[in-house]
């Protein structure tokens, strides 16, 4: 049994090997993607891009916290906005630094190949593939697809950079939501405040024997003490 977990990350470092030889895709919207095909074909996530793409027109800065392979990046981009990435996970990072590059957008981008959290730290961060999360269990992942990552607070990280500008964060970080809002005190305070994307579960891909996300309320309740009011981008919501 304590092979299973080396097999496990040989045939993945040998699988990421592989896809770096496949050529990007260019998207329907221009730009060329490499690192998720249902990304690159317009499959993923109709609702939320559509959204993402009609708020883009009225801010001034784009800043995606769970960067991924930096599809949402490459949209911001193409529509002329400035773009800060954050995306901890090793094979994202390395399409996200490819994506950009081959669209010309490499001195457009600031990119932090860190994850957020309360403050400064080395974390273990679980998860293989495109997914990962600071939350032990995440998905039933094991703790064998584990690895470590430095991690600053949001407000360390965005710093002055929102300061009289229009923003929106993008935040996709696998049910490490409420980490990240305890260390984003002055970002969600900013003025103007930022328009916030944030994906968060109450029952998905919660860890073994856990039913409900157990920060769910106490997530909601900071964007409420800070003035912000919530909605569902889901249409049967």
């Amino acid at each position: 049994m304590g092979q299973f977990p080396k097999l496990a990350h040989t045939v993945l470092t040998i699988s990421d090997a592989i896809d770096r030889f496949e050529r990007p895709i260019v998207t329907p919207w221009g730009f060329s993607l490499a690192g998720h095909k249902a990304m690159a074909k317009g499959a993923f996530e109709p609702e939320e891009t559509n959204m993402m793409r009609n708020l883009t027109h009225e801010i001034d800065i784009f800043i995606n916290v769970g960067a991924n392979v930096g599809y949402y990046c490459c949209h911001a981009l193409s529509l002329g906005k400035p773009v800060i990435a954050i995306e901890p996970n090793v094979r994202n990072l390395w399409y996200l630094m490819k994506n950009m590059k081959n669209n010309g957008w490499a001195q457009k981008v600031e990119i932090f190949p860190l994850a957020v959290g309360e403050g400064p730290d080395i974390l273990e961060i679980y998860g293989w593939e495109t997914g990962a999360s600071l939350i032990k269990g995440w998905q039933k992942m094991p703790e064998s697809f584990a690895s470590l990552t430095p991690t600053l607070s949001l407000d360390r990280i965005l710093s002055k950079e929102l300061e009289g500008k229009r923003s929106l964060i993008m935040v996709d970080i696998e049910g490490a939501e409420f980490m990240m809002l305890k260390g984003a005190s002055e970002t969600l305070s900013n003025h103007p405040p930022p328009i916030w994307m944030i994906e968060i579960h109450l029952v998905e891909h919660q860890p073994r024997g856990v039913k409900t996300n157990p920060h769910f309320r106490e997530t909601f309740e900071i964007f409420f003490q800070h003035g912000y009011q919530c909605t569902t981008i889901e249409k049967n919501q």
